[in-house]
């Protein structure tokens, strides 16, 4: 009963919890557009990457003296992406070499910055996010990167489409492929790096995988594939939540999970339909 009673309602007495969900209400979309790329692009490892990196933007933030790291994060996120862009192009070794090669050396580099004196433990929680230490000024900042993705996606989508298809076959439309892998590596670079005092360097990946993964199991078009994934994140970002608040636990792994068994459902239900 008191499970239940913390579950449904006592969660709404507090101002932190009210914050954290219209956090997630806003981020949950976010995630479901940008995942259906990522997860059709065959880009978590890049994704995953971008996380690991944060580290290393958090660390130039504190070595130039800013009150927040934030912008030096996002700002390196994005010098960053395009950097795994240009030498992914380049092709000297495959893609998930490549990938892992830059992801091990951002979170090293970025541990070591920070680590120096002993200094680590005041940014150990970058690493699993807390959702509920968001604040009210900090909401602008998700809506915008919300409804600047929605106005890329509308304006860009057919072309990514393509160059998830075949790079070849966008190139032949007309596309200008370097262009758009940097302007979408870009934009992902910079949610991620946004998202990542709230959702933590761990745990992002799975956020943009996991409810496209899932749609994708279940969706019948690409309408449906795009619409499930961004009701998925939401469904799930919002019980997780409450179970987060419920259960005493990190929210950012709690949504993790809620996320992991409905992939796992949806997986069922599909080699069911197979």
């Amino acid at each position: 009963m008191e499970f239940l009673s913390a579950f449904f309602w006592e969660w709404t007495d507090y101002g932190f919890m009210r914050l954290a969900l219209c956090a997630v209400l806003l981020m949950a979309p976010l995630y479901g557009l940008l995942g259906t790329m990522v997860v059709d692009g065959r880009m978590s490892f890049f994704s995953d990457s971008l996380g690991h990196s944060a580290m290393t933007g958090i660390a130039l933030g504190v070595l130039l003296g800013l009150d927040t790291p934030v912008w030096a994060m996002v700002a390196f996120g994005v010098l960053y992406a395009l950097l795994l862009v240009y030498v992914k192009a380049r092709g000297a070794a495959s893609t998930d070499t490549t990938l892992g090669v830059f992801s091990a050396t951002g979170m090293a580099l970025g541990v070591v910055l920070l680590s120096r004196n002993g200094g680590f433990a005041r940014y150990s929680n970058y690493l699993i996010g807390d959702l509920l230490a968001i604040e009210a000024g900090d909401l602008a900042a998700i809506g915008a990167a919300l409804a600047a993705t929605v106005v890329f996606w509308f304006a860009a989508y057919n072309r990514l489409l393509l160059l998830c298809v075949s790079p070849a076959l966008a190139a032949s439309r007309g596309v200008r492929v370097r262009l758009a892998e940097a302007c979408f590596a870009c934009l992902l670079a910079v949610v991620v790096m946004l998202s990542i005092r709230w959702v933590g360097t761990l745990i992002i990946s799975a956020m943009l995988v996991l409810p496209a993964a899932a749609a994708r199991n279940l969706a019948r078009n690409v309408r449906g594939y795009h619409g499930l994934s961004v009701l998925l994140a939401l469904v799930c970002g919002v019980v997780g939540l409450l179970l987060s608040f419920a259960w005493g636990t990190a929210s950012g792994a709690t949504i993790v999970l809620s996320l992991s068994l409905c992939y796992a459902l949806s997986l069922a239900k599909r080699r069911r339909g197979a």
